[in-house]
């Protein structure tokens, strides 16, 4: 059975109503005591990690929690956090321009390899 988790995130600022539910089962996988939660941004996903942007998105109009929120409470339940490389080259980003909560880049090779692995369940948003 499957004891690690990766989440990639796809789904960014234009698609607000997909971005909870990420959040919420990584936080429920390291609660059943998954071994480990990954989420890699990628695509859209990666405009969710240039400062500011999370912190004005919220999955639910009126809910009071922004994804920035969810982002701060994956990180306390020590969530791990990377970027694509490539994703950011195409959004024009740098690391710098990045929240702090994220641990670095993981580019192709790096999320290809650890979904390979037969401990790891993989979820695509």
């Amino acid at each position: 059975m499957p004891s690690k988790m990766l989440i990639m995130m796809t789904s960014g600022p234009d698609t607000p109503t997909r971005l909870g539910t990420p959040f919420h089962q990584a936080m429920t996988a390291v609660a059943l005591d998954a071994e480990e939660v990954t989420i890699v941004f990628t695509m859209e996903g990666t405009r969710l990690l240039k400062k500011g942007v999370a912190a004005e998105v919220f999955a639910r109009k009126g809910s009071g929690h922004s994804v920035y929120d969810a982002i701060q409470a994956c990180k306390e339940c020590d969530v791990k956090m990377f970027v694509c490389p490539s994703s950011l080259e195409m959004h024009d980003m740098t690391l710098e321009d990045c929240i702090p909560e994220l641990d670095g880049a993981m580019g192709a090779a790096g999320y290809a390899t650890m979904g390979l692995q037969d401990d790891v369940v993989v979820f695509c948003y």
